[in-house]
């Protein structure tokens, strides 16, 4: 009988577990989770639109209704909100007020955000004089009044609500261009624009596929918080008789009405109020929370 050794067998080998890789934007949004007022201005912002959007086919009467015997009457079983002067409900006009003045914030920073993204990307890149003499027409651009500078192109062309999307987009951009432009300035040295070149990539390919691309971050964050600067210029020109035309309203034209009756029907300027500023403060707290969360310098180990 032969006496040998036992056999020792080796465990199986299992492969080291890895933490699950995780990109840019995912890490931003868990920081965006945590921030618990940017969830809560985006919640109520998401909320106010879908009201404004659906609301006014859930209601009976119409935004234009009047009613001349019943004129102002305060909050009640019939009109929630009360009504006007002209006895036209003031619900169905806050939701149909917030539809033009959420629009006017959209399609306004959209016209901002197309000719301040390519105006600043292109002088960003390109540089030397074109840089110069582009960023010099933005500075003599910036010293004109804001104000004035939509309310000639109103008298020009007429008071158009199409116009004021254009009008207002057409002054909102030069601080867009102005951040772009930074932003490529400090990205077009860097190695991967470098290769890019090297591969035979035109101008434009680079600045649209590669350039603009990576300063998303900073274009979100201020996009959001123009939206807000918009809709206060629309509210002024509203206020000044400039913006919206009746019978349309927007929040701005009944905070204006409103302020005109305060003393004897002060709902009129209460709830219009409330409205605007509730959908400010939102678009504030989720702007500054997409700053913290898209900014890595701020992520905790």
């Amino acid at each position: 009988m032969s006496s040998g050794t036992p056999q020792l067998t080796a465990a199986p080998q299992t492969p080291a577990e890895t933490e699950p890789g995780s990109s840019l934007w995912r890490d931003a949004w868990h920081r965006l989770q945590k921030n618990k007022l940017a969830v809560f201005g985006g919640g109520l912002l998401l909320v106010l639109t879908v009201l404004c959007i659906v609301g006014p086919w859930f209601l009976r009467f119409s935004y234009q209704e009047q009613n001349l015997d019943l004129g102002a009457t305060p909050p009640g079983a019939q009109h929630w909100l009360g009504t006007d002067t002209l006895g036209r409900d003031l619900l169905v006009r806050l939701l149909y007020g917030g539809r033009i003045s959420l629009g006017v914030g959209l399609c306004a920073t959209f016209v901002a955000l197309t000719i301040g993204v390519a105006y600043g990307a292109v002088a960003g890149y390109i540089g030397g004089k074109a840089d110069a003499v582009m960023m010099r027409l933005v500075d003599i651009i910036y010293a004109l009044p804001f104000t004035i500078f939509v309310i000639l192109l109103m008298v020009f062309f007429g008071r158009n609500i199409f116009l004021l999307f254009v009008a207002i987009g057409a002054v909102e951009w030069l601080t867009m261009a102005r951040i772009v432009r930074g932003q490529i300035m400090s990205l077009k040295k860097m190695e991967f624009i470098e290769a890019a070149r090297s591969l035979g990539l035109s101008n434009q390919r680079i600045i649209f596929r590669h350039l603009i691309p990576n300063v998303l971050g900073p274009i979100i964050v201020y996009t959001t918080l123009t939206i807000p600067a918009v809709m206060l210029l629309e509210a002024f020109l509203s206020f000044l008789g400039l913006g919206v035309q009746p019978p349309m309203s927007s929040w701005g034209t009944l905070i204006k009405d409103g302020a005109e009756k305060m003393e004897e029907f002060s709902w009129l300027l209460i709830f219009p109020g409330t409205l605007f500023s509730l959908t400010l403060f939102s678009l504030n707290f989720l702007g500054d929370g997409l700053r913290d969360a898209l900014d890595v310098r701020t992520a905790k180990d």
